[in-house]
């Protein structure tokens, strides 16, 4: 056993994919302030910091379930989990881990009795979905629904709560309101839900060989390359619908000039899908695809002032 270090601790949060938490938040308080003129921002502060540590709790989940599920005598368990590879001691990393998630459940609670229950509601979803992702007999993660769910929560759910959260003294449950926000998130639910897509493309044989039959074992490889493509192109279309119905600022359409970049990355991607080399290519769309969305929707607002 090793110490935990810092680039360890990383690794195993998977920090480099915050940003599928990150941005859709920063786009839930852009919307709150362009469509409703209403940030709480301690709240939503708050928010944020325990939507962040329940990602990484989440991430730990994913990583520990899957050094216990590994079958045995396949390499994975040792050669590819970061617990395995780093002889992590899994009792550390399941006291950090439940932790984590104790943490964010008070503060999600304590928030709930200052903007209403509601939140606990969503909140309860969220913890639902995070801690069967990977959990159980049949987690989420293993299924051919994981796509769904990971995009739907991280890409709506975080920007729903945001902007409840800023609006809770006039959000109304109609929806109308709640299809102006699946709209605007639509960009990052599809970009996240690709993520996964292309995660399962390049874990098509280590899944099989550890019983996970994902979307993408129904389809087909290319038939699930063919999918991703099309998630993108939904993407920038409903980027530029938010801005015809007026719920985004028309600057929000300078966000197309990432479209030549994300070209490039669905091409690398279609011609080829390896983990450790074109995997990141869908890292890449969701970076710079929400980022654009939500600098081009932070500009315009600042424009409209």
């Amino acid at each position: 056993m090793i110490q935990l270090s810092l680039p360890v601790f990383f690794e195993l949060v998977e920090i480099k994919a915050k940003t599928a938490s990150v941005l859709p938040f920063l786009l839930g308080v852009c919307f709150s302030w362009y469509n409703y003129q209403s940030i709480h921002i301690w709240y939503v502060l708050l928010f944020f910091v325990a939507m962040f540590i329940f990602n990484m709790a989440v991430d730990i989940l994913d990583n520990y379930n899957d050094y216990h599920h590994a079958v045995k005598g396949y390499d994975y368990k040792q050669k590819t989990n970061i617990i395995g590879r780093e002889h992590l001691s899994v009792r550390l990393v399941f006291t950090i881990m439940m932790s984590m998630i104790t943490i964010s459940a008070l503060m999600g609670i304590y928030l709930a009795t200052k903007v209403g229950w509601s939140i606990l509601w969503m909140g309860l979803w969220c913890y639902a979905v995070g801690i069967l992702y990977s959990s159980g007999p049949r987690p989420l993660s293993s299924l051919p629904v994981g796509e769904f769910f990971s995009g739907f929560t991280m890409g709506f759910m975080i920007l729903l709560i945001c902007v409840y959260i800023n609006t809770y003294q006039i959000f109304m449950w109609n929806s109308l309101m709640l299809s102006s926000i699946l709209l605007v998130s639509l960009p990052s639910v599809l970009w996240i839900a690709n993520l996964m897509l292309a995660n399962n493309i390049c874990d098509l044989d280590e899944d099989v060989k550890n019983h996970r039959h994902t979307i993408v074992y129904y389809l087909g490889q290319q038939r699930s390359v063919v999918f991703f493509v099309v998630l993108n192109v939904l993407a920038y279309l409903s980027l530029i619908l938010a801005v015809f119905v007026g719920i985004a600022p028309w600057f929000t359409l300078f966000a197309l000039v990432s479209l030549p970049f994300v070209i490039k990355q669905v091409r690398l991607f279609w011609h080829r899908q390896v983990k450790k080399e074109t995997f990141i290519c869908a890292v890449r769309i969701l970076a710079v695809g929400t980022f654009s969305q939500v600098i081009t929707y932070l500009i315009g607002l600042a424009i409209s002032l």
